[in-house]
């Protein structure tokens, strides 16, 4: 296996053995991961390593295995304190170059797994992929209870969209008065 940062992101299909399983391993440096967590609305990505193997499936298929770990930080959803998370995922793609037709009238639900074939593997995109699958969709911190709320949005007014046309029968009276 080469060193997790000489490795390519991308892996042309024409390039891989079909006879022995290329193998791959991405770590991105601090840049990278701090940009995957903005694209993702992360408040931090503090560790975030995906690595496994490609081999060939069938006659002109590929199966990607691999092993997503990650430490993410996102606020709670009833606090918006921090919350950290640590993920440990395993994924599991087949690329074909025969996908079923989609656009036909009775469809049967496709495998999860299965993907088109196209020149590249993106790995960087499955990795970025995975992660957003992977992660907890509703975070809660410690002892969060749902009859909390938020220090933030509890000082903020609240308008009330329930009565739009409330005060406007006193304007009507008023304009209407002044004539």
């Amino acid at each position: 296996m080469t060193a997790p940062e000489s490795h390519p992101q991308r892996l042309r299909v024409a390039h891989l053995n079909p006879n022995t399983a290329t193998t791959f391993h991405l770590r991105p440096g601090d840049q990278p991961r701090a940009d995957i967590a903005n694209e993702l609305g992360l408040d931090g990505l503090s560790r975030l390593d995906f690595q496994g193997k490609v081999t060939a499936e069938g006659r002109d298929g590929w199966l990607l295995t691999g092993k997503l770990q990650a430490r993410v930080t996102q606020p709670c959803v009833v606090t918006l304190k921090p919350v950290r998370s640590d993920i440990s995922d395993d994924v599991r793609i087949r690329f074909t170059p025969h996908m079923p037709d989609v656009e036909a009238e009775e469809v049967e639900m496709l495998d999860e797994t299965l993907e088109p074939l196209g020149n590249f593997i993106d790995l960087t995109a499955i990795m970025v992929e995975a992660l957003s699958l992977a992660l907890p969709e509703y975070p809660r911190a410690e002892g969060a209870r749902l009859d909390q709320v938020a220090p933030d949005v509890a000082a903020e007014p609240t308008p009330d969209t329930r009565r739009p046309f409330a005060g406007l029968d006193r304007l009507l009276k008023k304009d209407g008065g002044e004539s």
